[in-house]
Protein backbone atom coordinates (compact mmCIF):
# COMPACT_ATOMS: atom_id res chain seq x y z
CA UNK A 1 0.00 0.00 0.00
CA UNK A 2 1.48 3.54 -0.36
CA UNK A 3 0.98 6.54 1.88
CA UNK A 4 3.36 8.99 -0.03
CA UNK A 5 1.35 9.18 -3.27
CA UNK A 6 -2.03 10.56 -0.89
CA UNK A 7 -1.82 14.13 0.20
CA UNK A 8 -4.53 15.12 3.32
CA UNK A 9 -5.82 11.89 3.66
CA UNK A 10 -6.25 10.50 6.87
CA UNK A 11 -6.28 7.31 6.38
CA UNK A 12 -4.82 4.70 3.31
CA UNK A 13 -6.77 4.16 0.18
CA UNK A 14 -8.96 1.17 1.16
CA UNK A 15 -10.00 -2.10 -1.61
CA UNK A 16 -12.44 -0.47 -3.75
CA UNK A 17 -12.01 3.03 -3.75
CA UNK A 18 -10.64 5.02 -6.03
CA UNK A 19 -9.92 9.12 -7.07
CA UNK A 20 -11.87 10.69 -9.07
CA UNK A 21 -11.11 9.80 -12.37
CA UNK A 22 -8.49 12.47 -12.76
CA UNK A 23 -10.70 15.03 -11.36
CA UNK A 24 -7.84 16.01 -9.02
CA UNK A 25 -10.35 15.44 -6.13
CA UNK A 26 -8.65 14.10 -3.29
CA UNK A 27 -10.17 10.08 -2.89
CA UNK A 28 -9.80 6.82 -3.24
CA UNK A 29 -10.89 3.71 -5.32
CA UNK A 30 -14.57 3.46 -5.15
CA UNK A 31 -16.60 1.71 -2.98
CA UNK A 32 -20.36 2.32 -2.42
CA UNK A 33 -21.02 4.16 1.18
CA UNK A 34 -24.52 4.01 2.39
CA UNK A 35 -26.48 7.16 3.46
CA UNK A 36 -25.08 9.41 6.58
CA UNK A 37 -22.83 6.44 7.80
CA UNK A 38 -18.86 5.41 6.77
CA UNK A 39 -16.95 7.23 4.69
CA UNK A 40 -12.74 8.00 5.55
CA UNK A 41 -11.88 10.79 7.77
CA UNK A 42 -11.90 14.64 6.82
CA UNK A 43 -10.24 15.96 4.67
CA UNK A 44 -9.85 19.14 2.10
CA UNK A 45 -10.66 18.30 -1.41
CA UNK A 46 -10.89 21.92 -1.63
CA UNK A 47 -7.10 22.45 -3.66
CA UNK A 48 -7.35 19.27 -6.14
CA UNK A 49 -10.81 20.43 -7.26
CA UNK A 50 -9.12 23.96 -7.80
CA UNK A 51 -6.26 22.55 -9.89
CA UNK A 52 -8.52 20.29 -11.63
CA UNK A 53 -11.34 23.26 -13.16
CA UNK A 54 -8.79 25.48 -13.39
CA UNK A 55 -7.34 23.85 -15.92
CA UNK A 56 -9.77 23.99 -18.38
CA UNK A 57 -11.17 27.54 -16.38
CA UNK A 58 -7.82 29.49 -17.69
CA UNK A 59 -8.45 27.98 -20.95
CA UNK A 60 -11.99 29.31 -21.14
CA UNK A 61 -10.71 32.60 -19.69
CA UNK A 62 -8.27 33.46 -22.52
CA UNK A 63 -10.83 32.03 -25.06
CA UNK A 64 -12.77 34.83 -24.27
CA UNK A 65 -10.62 37.95 -24.12
CA UNK A 66 -10.43 38.85 -27.39
CA UNK A 67 -11.62 42.36 -26.55
CA UNK A 68 -8.52 42.72 -24.26
CA UNK A 69 -5.94 41.22 -25.43
CA UNK A 70 -3.97 44.41 -25.29
CA UNK A 71 -4.41 43.93 -21.30
CA UNK A 72 -2.78 40.78 -21.13
CA UNK A 73 1.06 42.25 -23.12
CA UNK A 74 2.53 42.92 -19.84
CA UNK A 75 1.96 39.91 -18.24
CA UNK A 76 4.41 37.78 -20.50
CA UNK A 77 7.19 38.29 -17.87
CA UNK A 78 4.71 36.63 -14.84
CA UNK A 79 4.79 33.16 -17.14
CA UNK A 80 6.81 30.46 -15.68
CA UNK A 81 8.07 27.94 -18.19
CA UNK A 82 9.68 24.29 -17.26
CA UNK A 83 10.64 21.53 -19.90
CA UNK A 84 8.29 19.79 -22.09
CA UNK A 85 9.42 16.19 -21.78
CA UNK A 86 12.04 14.87 -19.86
CA UNK A 87 11.84 11.37 -20.66
CA UNK A 88 13.96 9.15 -23.57
CA UNK A 89 10.85 9.05 -25.50
CA UNK A 90 10.16 11.95 -27.54
CA UNK A 91 7.70 11.34 -30.13
CA UNK A 92 8.47 14.53 -31.81
CA UNK A 93 4.58 16.38 -31.67
CA UNK A 94 1.99 15.82 -33.48
CA UNK A 95 1.69 15.30 -37.30
CA UNK A 96 -0.23 17.18 -40.05
CA UNK A 97 -3.04 14.92 -41.81
CA UNK A 98 -3.17 14.77 -45.54
CA UNK A 99 -4.73 18.16 -46.10
CA UNK A 100 -2.35 19.97 -43.90
CA UNK A 101 -4.00 20.02 -40.96
CA UNK A 102 -2.44 19.38 -37.24
CA UNK A 103 -4.35 17.96 -34.13
CA UNK A 104 -2.79 19.25 -30.95
CA UNK A 105 -2.81 17.47 -27.53
CA UNK A 106 -2.08 19.30 -24.08
CA UNK A 107 -1.79 18.04 -20.98
CA UNK A 108 -3.54 20.11 -18.75
CA UNK A 109 -1.59 18.88 -15.04
CA UNK A 110 -3.17 19.83 -11.60
CA UNK A 111 -0.13 20.30 -9.30
CA UNK A 112 -1.36 19.77 -5.17
CA UNK A 113 1.56 22.19 -3.87
CA UNK A 114 1.34 23.61 -0.97
CA UNK A 115 4.31 25.98 -1.42
CA UNK A 116 2.66 29.00 -0.25
CA UNK A 117 0.10 30.32 2.42
CA UNK A 118 -2.42 30.95 -0.03
CA UNK A 119 -2.09 27.52 -0.89
CA UNK A 120 -2.21 26.21 2.67
CA UNK A 121 -4.97 28.06 4.03
CA UNK A 122 -7.20 25.93 1.11
CA UNK A 123 -6.76 23.26 3.54
CA UNK A 124 -5.37 19.90 3.84
CA UNK A 125 -2.85 18.28 5.94
CA UNK A 126 0.03 20.33 7.48
CA UNK A 127 2.51 17.47 7.68
CA UNK A 128 2.24 18.07 3.69
CA UNK A 129 3.10 21.88 3.99
CA UNK A 130 6.28 22.52 1.43
CA UNK A 131 6.41 18.60 0.70
CA UNK A 132 7.18 17.73 -3.22
CA UNK A 133 3.86 18.05 -5.17
CA UNK A 134 2.26 15.27 -6.44
CA UNK A 135 0.20 15.72 -10.04
CA UNK A 136 -3.44 14.39 -9.07
CA UNK A 137 -4.84 16.06 -12.05
CA UNK A 138 -3.95 14.93 -15.08
CA UNK A 139 -6.22 15.50 -17.73
CA UNK A 140 -5.05 15.15 -21.76
CA UNK A 141 -7.01 17.94 -24.33
CA UNK A 142 -7.00 16.78 -27.63
CA UNK A 143 -7.92 19.28 -30.34
CA UNK A 144 -8.40 18.10 -33.78
CA UNK A 145 -6.71 18.63 -36.69
CA UNK A 146 -9.71 20.28 -38.59
CA UNK A 147 -10.82 22.32 -35.26
CA UNK A 148 -14.21 20.03 -35.36
CA UNK A 149 -14.06 18.65 -32.50
CA UNK A 150 -11.97 18.13 -28.72
CA UNK A 151 -11.50 15.39 -26.61
CA UNK A 152 -10.89 15.19 -22.96
CA UNK A 153 -9.43 12.70 -21.37
CA UNK A 154 -8.44 12.41 -17.67
CA UNK A 155 -6.84 9.77 -15.80
CA UNK A 156 -7.25 8.58 -12.14
CA UNK A 157 -4.21 9.43 -10.25
CA UNK A 158 -4.31 6.21 -8.11
CA UNK A 159 -3.61 4.90 -11.46
CA UNK A 160 -0.39 2.71 -11.38
CA UNK A 161 2.08 2.53 -13.91
CA UNK A 162 6.07 1.94 -15.62
CA UNK A 163 7.59 5.03 -14.48
CA UNK A 164 9.92 6.05 -17.52
CA UNK A 165 13.66 7.36 -16.85
CA UNK A 166 13.12 11.48 -16.70
CA UNK A 167 16.57 13.55 -15.98
CA UNK A 168 16.07 16.98 -14.68
CA UNK A 169 16.71 19.87 -16.73
CA UNK A 170 19.81 21.50 -16.45
CA UNK A 171 23.57 20.70 -16.45
CA UNK A 172 24.00 17.46 -14.13
CA UNK A 173 20.71 17.42 -13.52
CA UNK A 174 19.62 14.33 -11.19
CA UNK A 175 19.01 11.21 -13.06
CA UNK A 176 15.04 9.53 -11.93
CA UNK A 177 15.63 5.33 -13.60
CA UNK A 178 12.97 4.15 -15.33
CA UNK A 179 10.65 1.88 -12.20
CA UNK A 180 11.19 -1.74 -11.72
CA UNK A 181 7.43 -1.86 -10.85
CA UNK A 182 4.24 -0.03 -10.52
CA UNK A 183 4.51 3.57 -9.42
CA UNK A 184 1.17 5.94 -9.07
CA UNK A 185 1.06 8.02 -11.70
CA UNK A 186 0.84 10.70 -9.70
CA UNK A 187 4.47 10.62 -8.57
CA UNK A 188 5.76 11.58 -12.01
CA UNK A 189 5.61 15.17 -10.49
CA UNK A 190 7.75 14.62 -8.12
CA UNK A 191 10.46 12.99 -10.72
CA UNK A 192 11.43 16.36 -12.04
CA UNK A 193 8.74 18.41 -12.45
CA UNK A 194 6.17 18.40 -15.30
CA UNK A 195 7.88 17.22 -17.98
CA UNK A 196 8.38 13.86 -16.60
CA UNK A 197 4.51 13.48 -16.42
CA UNK A 198 4.18 14.38 -19.90
CA UNK A 199 6.91 11.15 -20.37
CA UNK A 200 4.54 8.83 -18.06
CA UNK A 201 1.68 9.81 -20.83
CA UNK A 202 3.90 9.40 -23.67
CA UNK A 203 5.03 5.83 -22.37
CA UNK A 204 1.73 4.90 -21.64
CA UNK A 205 -0.27 6.33 -24.80
CA UNK A 206 2.27 6.49 -27.56
CA UNK A 207 0.57 10.02 -27.64
CA UNK A 208 2.75 12.79 -29.09
CA UNK A 209 1.99 15.61 -26.49
CA UNK A 210 2.74 19.50 -27.84
CA UNK A 211 2.21 21.31 -24.40
CA UNK A 212 1.54 20.77 -21.23
CA UNK A 213 0.03 23.66 -18.40
CA UNK A 214 0.35 22.71 -14.71
CA UNK A 215 -2.10 24.81 -12.61
CA UNK A 216 -2.27 26.12 -9.48
CA UNK A 217 -4.95 28.44 -9.06
CA UNK A 218 -6.97 29.81 -6.18
CA UNK A 219 -9.69 31.83 -7.90
CA UNK A 220 -12.47 28.77 -9.05
CA UNK A 221 -14.99 30.99 -6.52
CA UNK A 222 -13.82 34.52 -7.96
CA UNK A 223 -14.38 32.86 -11.52
CA UNK A 224 -17.44 31.27 -10.55
CA UNK A 225 -18.85 35.04 -9.77
CA UNK A 226 -17.49 36.30 -12.81
CA UNK A 227 -19.50 34.66 -15.04
CA UNK A 228 -22.83 35.37 -13.20
CA UNK A 229 -23.06 31.77 -12.18
CA UNK A 230 -22.90 28.12 -13.54
CA UNK A 231 -26.42 26.15 -13.80
CA UNK A 232 -26.05 22.36 -12.85
CA UNK A 233 -29.43 20.07 -11.92
CA UNK A 234 -29.93 17.25 -8.98
CA UNK A 235 -32.49 14.87 -9.35
CA UNK A 236 -33.83 15.38 -5.58
CA UNK A 237 -33.13 17.40 -2.45
CA UNK A 238 -29.49 16.73 -1.19
CA UNK A 239 -27.13 17.95 1.49
CA UNK A 240 -23.84 16.54 1.57
CA UNK A 241 -23.07 16.09 5.16
CA UNK A 242 -22.84 12.66 7.11
CA UNK A 243 -24.04 12.62 10.55
CA UNK A 244 -20.51 12.87 11.93
CA UNK A 245 -19.24 15.59 9.87
CA UNK A 246 -18.08 14.77 6.94
CA UNK A 247 -18.93 16.50 3.34
CA UNK A 248 -18.82 18.89 1.18
CA UNK A 249 -21.92 20.76 3.16
CA UNK A 250 -23.48 21.34 -0.36
CA UNK A 251 -27.23 21.51 0.12
CA UNK A 252 -29.84 22.13 -2.73
CA UNK A 253 -33.47 21.78 -4.17
CA UNK A 254 -34.00 19.21 -6.91
CA UNK A 255 -34.09 20.72 -10.35
CA UNK A 256 -31.82 22.87 -11.78
CA UNK A 257 -29.71 25.42 -10.01
CA UNK A 258 -27.32 28.45 -10.77
CA UNK A 259 -24.27 28.09 -8.29
CA UNK A 260 -21.52 30.24 -8.00
CA UNK A 261 -19.16 31.55 -5.00
CA UNK A 262 -18.63 29.22 -2.20
CA UNK A 263 -21.80 26.84 -3.27
CA UNK A 264 -19.61 26.08 -6.39
CA UNK A 265 -16.82 25.17 -4.74
CA UNK A 266 -19.12 22.87 -2.77
CA UNK A 267 -20.23 21.45 -5.80
CA UNK A 268 -16.94 20.85 -7.42
CA UNK A 269 -15.71 18.95 -3.69
CA UNK A 270 -19.28 17.02 -3.07
CA UNK A 271 -18.80 13.00 -3.08
CA UNK A 272 -20.66 12.19 -0.38
CA UNK A 273 -24.39 12.59 -1.59
CA UNK A 274 -23.68 11.96 -5.35
CA UNK A 275 -24.39 8.67 -7.07
CA UNK A 276 -22.70 6.14 -4.98
CA UNK A 277 -20.90 8.41 -2.71
CA UNK A 278 -17.35 7.53 -4.41
CA UNK A 279 -15.34 9.94 -6.39
CA UNK A 280 -16.22 8.87 -9.41
CA UNK A 281 -19.21 10.24 -8.89
CA UNK A 282 -17.62 13.40 -7.71
CA UNK A 283 -16.10 13.23 -11.66
CA UNK A 284 -19.14 13.56 -13.17
CA UNK A 285 -20.44 16.07 -11.30
CA UNK A 286 -17.38 18.13 -12.06
CA UNK A 287 -17.45 17.17 -15.84
CA UNK A 288 -21.46 18.68 -16.13
CA UNK A 289 -20.04 21.53 -14.35
CA UNK A 290 -17.40 22.67 -16.72
CA UNK A 291 -19.42 21.35 -19.79
CA UNK A 292 -21.96 24.03 -17.89
CA UNK A 293 -19.31 26.73 -17.15
CA UNK A 294 -18.18 26.42 -20.73
CA UNK A 295 -21.70 26.84 -22.39
CA UNK A 296 -22.31 29.88 -20.26
CA UNK A 297 -18.73 31.64 -21.30
CA UNK A 298 -20.17 30.71 -24.89
CA UNK A 299 -23.33 32.00 -24.69
CA UNK A 300 -23.46 34.88 -22.74
CA UNK A 301 -19.62 36.35 -23.03
CA UNK A 302 -20.10 37.76 -19.68
CA UNK A 303 -16.36 38.71 -18.68
CA UNK A 304 -16.08 41.82 -21.40
CA UNK A 305 -15.20 43.87 -18.50
CA UNK A 306 -11.81 44.58 -19.25
CA UNK A 307 -10.35 45.59 -15.22
CA UNK A 308 -12.23 42.35 -14.40
CA UNK A 309 -11.05 40.53 -16.73
CA UNK A 310 -7.16 41.80 -16.51
CA UNK A 311 -7.42 40.85 -12.82
CA UNK A 312 -8.86 37.15 -13.51
CA UNK A 313 -6.17 36.59 -16.54
CA UNK A 314 -3.38 37.67 -14.07
CA UNK A 315 -4.44 35.32 -11.46
CA UNK A 316 -4.58 32.59 -14.13
CA UNK A 317 -1.16 33.35 -15.63
CA UNK A 318 0.76 33.72 -12.21
CA UNK A 319 -0.71 30.40 -11.51
CA UNK A 320 0.40 28.76 -14.46
CA UNK A 321 3.62 26.74 -15.58
CA UNK A 322 3.77 25.69 -19.31
CA UNK A 323 6.10 24.74 -21.57
CA UNK A 324 8.58 27.22 -23.82
CA UNK A 325 6.36 26.67 -26.73
CA UNK A 326 3.21 28.78 -24.67
CA UNK A 327 5.68 31.18 -22.52
CA UNK A 328 4.28 34.27 -24.57
CA UNK A 329 0.97 36.24 -24.15
CA UNK A 330 0.38 36.03 -27.97
CA UNK A 331 0.68 31.97 -28.23
CA UNK A 332 -1.48 31.23 -25.28
CA UNK A 333 -4.14 34.12 -26.82
CA UNK A 334 -3.47 31.85 -30.48
CA UNK A 335 -4.34 28.74 -28.80
CA UNK A 336 -7.58 29.87 -27.49
CA UNK A 337 -8.48 31.57 -30.60
CA UNK A 338 -7.86 27.73 -31.50
CA UNK A 339 -10.01 26.09 -29.01
CA UNK A 340 -13.01 28.40 -29.51
CA UNK A 341 -13.21 27.07 -32.96
CA UNK A 342 -14.57 23.76 -31.71
CA UNK A 343 -18.65 24.17 -31.21
CA UNK A 344 -19.11 23.19 -27.21
CA UNK A 345 -21.65 20.51 -29.04
CA UNK A 346 -18.28 18.37 -30.13
CA UNK A 347 -16.83 18.60 -26.65
CA UNK A 348 -16.27 15.04 -25.36
CA UNK A 349 -15.40 14.60 -21.67
CA UNK A 350 -13.88 11.06 -20.19
CA UNK A 351 -12.28 9.21 -17.63
CA UNK A 352 -9.80 6.59 -18.78
CA UNK A 353 -10.80 3.27 -18.71
CA UNK A 354 -9.51 1.30 -15.43
CA UNK A 355 -9.51 -1.90 -13.86
CA UNK A 356 -8.71 -3.01 -9.67
CA UNK A 357 -5.07 -4.08 -9.83
CA UNK A 358 -4.37 -7.00 -8.55
CA UNK A 359 -0.79 -5.82 -7.60
CA UNK A 360 -1.30 -2.93 -5.70
CA UNK A 361 -4.36 -2.83 -3.02
CA UNK A 362 -6.96 0.17 -3.48
CA UNK A 363 -5.17 1.02 -6.67
CA UNK A 364 -6.74 1.00 -10.29
CA UNK A 365 -4.51 -0.13 -13.66
CA UNK A 366 -5.96 1.14 -16.80
CA UNK A 367 -8.26 -1.20 -18.43
CA UNK A 368 -6.13 -2.90 -21.30
CA UNK A 369 -8.92 -2.98 -24.07
CA UNK A 370 -10.46 -0.05 -23.71
CA UNK A 371 -7.85 2.34 -22.35
CA UNK A 372 -6.07 1.52 -25.77
CA UNK A 373 -9.10 2.07 -27.66
CA UNK A 374 -9.78 5.56 -26.34
CA UNK A 375 -5.82 5.92 -26.85
CA UNK A 376 -5.71 4.76 -30.34
CA UNK A 377 -8.48 7.52 -30.95
CA UNK A 378 -6.84 10.27 -29.51
CA UNK A 379 -3.82 9.32 -31.74
CA UNK A 380 -5.89 8.51 -34.96
CA UNK A 381 -7.73 12.04 -34.42
CA UNK A 382 -11.17 10.25 -34.20
CA UNK A 383 -13.74 12.06 -32.59
CA UNK A 384 -14.84 10.75 -29.10
CA UNK A 385 -18.70 11.48 -29.63
CA UNK A 386 -18.65 9.43 -33.15
CA UNK A 387 -19.75 12.01 -35.01
CA UNK A 388 -16.42 11.72 -36.89
CA UNK A 389 -15.13 14.98 -38.14
CA UNK A 390 -16.79 17.92 -39.46
CA UNK A 391 -16.30 21.78 -41.29
CA UNK A 392 -14.51 23.62 -38.36
CA UNK A 393 -15.43 26.79 -40.21
CA UNK A 394 -18.78 28.42 -38.83
CA UNK A 395 -19.76 30.35 -42.43
CA UNK A 396 -20.02 26.87 -43.98
CA UNK A 397 -16.68 27.79 -46.17
CA UNK A 398 -14.63 24.41 -46.77
CA UNK A 399 -11.37 24.50 -44.81
CA UNK A 400 -8.59 25.68 -46.09
CA UNK A 401 -5.48 23.08 -46.18
CA UNK A 402 -2.90 25.76 -46.87
CA UNK A 403 -4.28 27.99 -43.83
CA UNK A 404 -1.14 29.19 -41.83
CA UNK A 405 -0.93 27.27 -39.10
CA UNK A 406 -1.38 29.11 -35.18
CA UNK A 407 1.48 30.27 -33.13
CA UNK A 408 1.05 27.49 -30.85
CA UNK A 409 1.06 24.77 -33.44
CA UNK A 410 4.45 24.48 -35.03
CA UNK A 411 4.54 24.67 -38.69
CA UNK A 412 5.80 21.12 -40.12
CA UNK A 413 8.83 20.83 -41.76
CA UNK A 414 8.64 20.03 -45.84
CA UNK A 415 8.85 16.42 -46.47
CA UNK A 416 12.57 14.99 -47.12
CA UNK A 417 12.51 13.28 -50.35
CA UNK A 418 13.51 9.36 -49.92
CA UNK A 419 16.55 8.11 -51.82
CA UNK A 420 16.66 5.33 -54.07
CA UNK A 421 15.89 1.77 -51.85
CA UNK A 422 19.33 0.59 -52.83
CA UNK A 423 21.29 3.58 -51.29
CA UNK A 424 19.28 3.50 -47.72
CA UNK A 425 20.74 1.65 -45.15
CA UNK A 426 18.43 -0.17 -42.42
CA UNK A 427 19.44 -2.17 -39.52
CA UNK A 428 16.57 -4.47 -38.33
CA UNK A 429 16.42 -5.90 -34.59
CA UNK A 430 13.69 -7.92 -33.30
CA UNK A 431 11.40 -6.43 -30.73
CA UNK A 432 8.57 -9.42 -31.28
CA UNK A 433 8.27 -10.03 -27.41
CA UNK A 434 6.14 -6.65 -26.77
CA UNK A 435 6.78 -4.38 -24.68
CA UNK A 436 5.13 -5.77 -21.72
CA UNK A 437 6.98 -9.02 -22.33
CA UNK A 438 4.43 -11.58 -22.08
CA UNK A 439 5.68 -13.67 -24.99
CA UNK A 440 9.24 -14.24 -25.60
CA UNK A 441 10.57 -13.07 -28.93
CA UNK A 442 10.93 -15.00 -31.82
CA UNK A 443 13.96 -16.09 -33.15
CA UNK A 444 15.15 -15.30 -36.60
CA UNK A 445 12.28 -12.50 -36.98
CA UNK A 446 14.92 -9.98 -37.60
CA UNK A 447 16.73 -12.04 -40.21
CA UNK A 448 13.59 -12.82 -41.88
CA UNK A 449 12.70 -9.26 -41.86
CA UNK A 450 15.85 -7.57 -43.43
CA UNK A 451 15.32 -10.28 -46.36
CA UNK A 452 12.02 -9.11 -47.26
CA UNK A 453 13.35 -5.52 -47.14
CA UNK A 454 16.66 -6.70 -49.67
CA UNK A 455 13.32 -8.21 -51.91
CA UNK A 456 12.34 -4.92 -52.14
CA UNK A 457 15.53 -3.12 -53.31
CA UNK A 458 16.70 -2.29 -50.10
CA UNK A 459 20.10 -4.27 -50.58
CA UNK A 460 21.84 -2.44 -47.44
CA UNK A 461 18.88 -4.10 -45.09
CA UNK A 462 20.80 -5.93 -42.06
CA UNK A 463 20.00 -7.78 -39.25
CA UNK A 464 21.57 -6.64 -35.82
CA UNK A 465 21.84 -8.65 -32.48
CA UNK A 466 20.91 -5.76 -30.59
CA UNK A 467 17.01 -6.18 -29.47
CA UNK A 468 14.02 -3.81 -28.10
CA UNK A 469 10.76 -4.25 -27.24
CA UNK A 470 8.00 -3.07 -29.30
CA UNK A 471 4.15 -3.93 -29.55
CA UNK A 472 3.82 -3.22 -32.77
CA UNK A 473 6.38 -2.72 -36.02
CA UNK A 474 8.21 0.98 -35.95
CA UNK A 475 11.33 2.67 -38.00
CA UNK A 476 13.03 4.94 -36.24
CA UNK A 477 15.50 7.61 -37.91
CA UNK A 478 18.23 9.63 -36.02
CA UNK A 479 18.92 12.94 -38.59
CA UNK A 480 15.80 15.41 -40.11
CA UNK A 481 17.75 14.50 -43.24
CA UNK A 482 16.53 10.79 -42.95
CA UNK A 483 13.17 11.18 -42.85
CA UNK A 484 12.10 10.73 -46.35
CA UNK A 485 14.07 7.35 -46.32
CA UNK A 486 12.80 6.04 -42.98
CA UNK A 487 9.25 6.70 -44.40
CA UNK A 488 10.36 4.77 -47.93
CA UNK A 489 11.00 1.56 -45.54
CA UNK A 490 7.94 1.83 -44.11
CA UNK A 491 6.22 2.40 -47.00
CA UNK A 492 7.48 -1.04 -48.47
CA UNK A 493 6.48 -2.62 -45.85
CA UNK A 494 2.95 -1.18 -45.77
CA UNK A 495 3.54 0.52 -42.46
CA UNK A 496 1.18 3.47 -41.77
CA UNK A 497 3.23 6.77 -41.47
CA UNK A 498 2.31 7.21 -37.63
CA UNK A 499 5.25 4.01 -37.53
CA UNK A 500 7.64 6.28 -38.82
CA UNK A 501 9.35 8.22 -35.40
CA UNK A 502 12.63 10.60 -35.00
CA UNK A 503 14.45 9.42 -32.47
CA UNK A 504 17.92 10.02 -30.61
CA UNK A 505 18.13 6.71 -29.40
CA UNK A 506 19.24 5.53 -32.62
CA UNK A 507 21.67 5.91 -34.91
CA UNK A 508 20.66 5.95 -38.58
CA UNK A 509 17.42 3.65 -39.04
CA UNK A 510 16.11 1.19 -37.40
CA UNK A 511 13.76 -1.02 -37.61
CA UNK A 512 12.24 -2.78 -34.94
CA UNK A 513 9.87 -5.96 -36.04
CA UNK A 514 7.43 -5.60 -32.95
CA UNK A 515 5.04 -8.32 -31.64
CA UNK A 516 2.52 -7.59 -34.44
CA UNK A 517 4.85 -9.23 -36.73
CA UNK A 518 5.79 -12.48 -35.33
CA UNK A 519 5.22 -14.62 -38.21
CA UNK A 520 5.02 -13.96 -42.22
CA UNK A 521 6.14 -11.21 -44.91
CA UNK A 522 3.97 -8.92 -43.31
CA UNK A 523 3.05 -7.23 -39.86
CA UNK A 524 -0.16 -8.25 -38.94
CA UNK A 525 -2.85 -5.09 -39.80
CA UNK A 526 -4.42 -3.78 -36.79
CA UNK A 527 -7.93 -4.34 -36.04
CA UNK A 528 -10.53 -1.68 -37.21
CA UNK A 529 -10.35 1.56 -35.14
CA UNK A 530 -13.08 2.75 -32.45
CA UNK A 531 -15.51 5.14 -34.18
CA UNK A 532 -16.71 6.18 -30.47
CA UNK A 533 -15.40 6.51 -26.75
CA UNK A 534 -16.05 2.95 -24.73
CA UNK A 535 -19.20 3.59 -22.45
CA UNK A 536 -16.71 2.56 -19.63
CA UNK A 537 -15.05 5.88 -20.30
CA UNK A 538 -18.57 7.32 -19.18
CA UNK A 539 -18.21 10.26 -22.29
CA UNK A 540 -20.34 13.60 -21.28
CA UNK A 541 -21.57 15.75 -24.51
CA UNK A 542 -19.93 19.51 -24.02
CA UNK A 543 -24.03 20.55 -24.71
CA UNK A 544 -25.98 17.73 -23.03
CA UNK A 545 -27.33 20.57 -20.67
CA UNK A 546 -30.09 17.67 -19.33
CA UNK A 547 -28.02 16.04 -16.91
CA UNK A 548 -28.89 15.37 -13.73
CA UNK A 549 -27.09 14.25 -10.82
CA UNK A 550 -28.55 10.94 -9.24
CA UNK A 551 -28.36 11.43 -5.45
CA UNK A 552 -27.40 8.63 -2.79
CA UNK A 553 -29.67 7.34 -0.73
CA UNK A 554 -29.52 9.10 2.82
CA UNK A 555 -28.88 12.40 1.80
CA UNK A 556 -31.91 13.74 0.74
CA UNK A 557 -34.10 16.32 2.87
Amino acid sequence: MRHSSVRGEGAPAQPGEISGGGSGASGNVPRPRGGAGGGTPKRSGRRRVLRWVSSVLALLILATAAGGYLYYRHLNGSIKTDVLNLGENKLGGSKPNAFGQTPLNILLIGSDARDDAANQALGGAKDTFDGPPLADVQMLLHLSADRSNMSVVSMPRDTMLMMPKCTEPGPGGKVHQASRGLVQTNESLGRGGPGCTVAAWTELTHIPIDHFMMIDFKGVVTMADAIGGVPVCVQQNVESRTKDGKGSGLKLPAGTNTIQGEQALQWLRTRYGFEDGTDLGRTHAQHMYMNSMAREFRKNAKLSNPMKLNSLAQAAIKAMVVDPGLNKIDKLYDLSVELKKVPTGRITMTTMPWVYSTREEGRVEPKPVEAEALFRMVREDIALDGKGSGNPNPDGTPASPAASPSAAVPSQPAADPAAPPAKIAVSVRNATGGKDGAQTRVKGRADDVAAVLVGKGFTKAQSTTQTGAEDTTVVRFSSPDQAGDAAAVATALGLPASAVEKSEDVTGIVLFVGKDWRTGNAPTPPPPAPTKAPDSARPLNGDDDKECMAIQPGFTW
